[in-house]
């Protein structure tokens, strides 16, 4: 396999085709169930968000740009539609995170054949509630210093204008961090196994990143690409693993 965009693309393509598995059913319900809760939330209050966005960004130009004003509107849209989406994303993941490392787990035994791990108890999944939300914060302690660069892109005259592109670029990034980091945390690897996966094929990455961020960001979409993406990754690590021996993905 090449390290590219279209490769990243595929996984995706191999995450809707897994969820359909009858073995994966009742691990795909939880975060069905979650995300469908959170989203009728997140909808109502993402709304009054681009409003509010598209007011401060008009505000932002001097009078001699008014004539940019046009332009304000769809900028906004889509800068609080990835803003919501990925708002979305970590919410929704950092709830369901617990179950979502055990559909990763069915899913590489799909992928693999290898049977490992126990049967999905309430029990069990109570347990790794405090791992799973540990690892979250991990995530966010990650996330949080480029999402200042990128907002403070958006206060920069000129830059602003690319701003929704490069907020873009970051959704897509670490929309591959967050999926990636259930199965390797699943293999019981640190979460810099996370980074240096993904930096080692960064195309497939942000390929693979790109195409769920765009999907969390469409309403009625965003409430399946949860286990979608899960999925996903789980079939991206399977190739990626330096212990696979089909892998040559790594160049």
């Amino acid at each position: 396999m090449q390290n590219s965009v279209s490769q990243g693309l595929s996984y995706l393509s191999q995450g809707v085709d897994l969820v359909k598995r009858k073995e994966l059913r009742p691990f795909v319900l939880i975060p069905l169930t979650i995300n469908l809760v959170l989203f009728s939330v997140m909808l109502f209050w993402g709304y009054g968000q681009v409003v509010a966005l598209n007011a401060w960004l008009t505000g932002l130009l001097p009078a001699w740009l008014d004539w940019l004003t046009f332009l304000v509107w769809p900028l906004a849209l889509l800068s609080a539609l990835l803003f919501v989406g990925y708002g979305f994303s970590i919410i929704a993941n950092l709830i369901a995170s617990p179950f979502n490392g055990f559909l990763s787990e069915k899913a590489e035994q799909l992928l693999t054949g290898e049977q490992t791990g126990e049967p999905l108890t309430l029990k069990g999944a109570m347990a790794l509630v405090p791992h799973a939300i540990g690892r979250e914060f991990k995530k966010l302690k990650y996330y949080l210093p480029l999402l200042f660069l990128a907002l403070l892109c958006y206060v920069v005259p000129a830059v602003n204008l690319v701003a929704p592109a490069i907020w873009f670029l970051l959704n897509a990034w670490m929309m591959s961090i967050q999926y990636l980091d259930y199965p390797i945390d699943n293999a019981q690897l640190p979460f810099d196994d996370v980074l240096k996966t993904a930096k080692d094929h960064r195309q497939t990455s942000l390929g693979f990143g790109g195409a769920v961020a765009v999907c969390t960001g469409i309403p009625l979409l965003n409430l399946f690409i949860m286990p979608v993406a899960i999925c996903a990754a789980t079939a991206m690590w399977v190739d990626a693993k330096p212990t696979t021996p089909k892998n040559d993905l790594i160049e």
